[in-house]
């Protein structure tokens, strides 16, 4: 028997563009036969990310065609989770729906993620069963995802990402989140509320290929720590133990082996390798401390996260 689809009043549907311009069409027509059959209010919020590609003038032909599709165009890459900030902003639906435009995430499955809502959440993640990426893309994901769960100190699961239905309160407090920056899953963490997750066929990718290849990952990885864990530094503080104690050891080694007359002349190998390890040490955690001092630089600048130069239909 065929489920009965929950109604609600408003719905948006955000989804940050980069590389699609053969996408736009097929993206707005799927997300517009999925929503208009729960919700006569829409709209459908789209954000170009200075995309290399004739996005642009894709979404501004389809917004010129359709009033309810909105579109925004930012005046460099941000990059994904900026853009999806800067729809999150201009927003005005109950409910709120984040997806990918490359249509992995797939249009259809929006009904089911607000049934399951309806059951009492408010924040439903789309859970993808079968991931239909290449095994490259698999594995730098789940590798990304690795080091992100044991850095931060929290457990990242690589099968959730963007794509889920928020409610209005949600994403009002996510609006309060002004720092420079941006990963929108694990700022969805941080701000608790009931959530649940529901399992969604996962599409292939029709055209192109993603933009995050593994220097991005890493680099976002980095970010993401930066802001929000300060385990590195932790770490920094074990390791510097843990020498102190080896030292200190070693040293009383020395000491003995000294005193039993052992040793007639001291050791140039060893004293050069003890400089060149704890000099580059102290490089190390002096480099960890640079890097969050440089995040706290960015942040009391206090810069636009983004800049938007075009809209349309706003």
């Amino acid at each position: 028997m065929k489920e009965s689809l929950t109604k609600v009043s408003s719905i948006s549907i955000i989804s940050p563009v980069y590389g699609a311009e053969g996408m736009i069409e097929e993206l707005v027509n799927r997300v517009s036969k999925s929503v208009s059959a729960i919700c006569e209010e829409y709209e459908i919020i789209l954000v170009e990310d200075n995309s290399p590609d004739s996005s642009w003038a894709e979404m501004e032909r389809v917004s010129n065609e359709n009033p309810r599709v909105k579109s925004i165009k930012l005046s460099k890459n941000f990059g994904q989770h900026y853009a999806i900030t800067a729809g999150l902003d201009v927003a005005h639906g109950d409910w709120i729906v984040v997806m990918d435009c490359d249509l992995q995430d797939k249009p259809e499955e929006i009904p089911n993620l607000l049934n399951k809502a309806m059951q009492g959440y408010d924040i439903v993640l789309a859970r993808r069963i079968e991931r239909q990426d290449n095994f490259f893309v698999r594995i730098t994901s789940l590798f990304f995802y690795k080091i992100l769960s044991y850095l931060t100190g929290t457990t990242q699961d690589h099968t959730v990402a963007n794509f889920g239905i928020y409610s209005k309160k949600v994403i009002e407090v996510i609006r309060q989140m002004r720092e420079p920056i941006r990963y929108f899953p694990t700022m969805v963490k941080w701000v608790g509320f009931e959530r649940a997750y529901q399992d969604v066929l996962h599409g292939e990718r029709e055209r192109g290929s993603s933009g995050y290849n593994f220097n991005k990952r890493l680099r976002l990885a980095v970010d993401i720590m930066l802001a929000f864990s300060n385990k590195p530094l932790l770490l920094t503080v074990k390791l510097g133990l843990l020498i102190s104690i080896s030292s200190f050891i070693i040293s009383l080694i020395v000491l003995i082996f000294a005193l039993l007359g052992k040793y007639t002349v001291s050791g140039y190998a060893s004293m050069m390798m003890s400089i060149w390890f704890l000099s580059g040490l102290i490089i190390f955690i002096l480099g960890i401390n640079g890097l969050y001092l440089s995040k706290v630089f960015d942040g009391v600048k206090s810069r636009p996260i983004y800049i938007i130069t075009k809209s349309i239909n706003l």
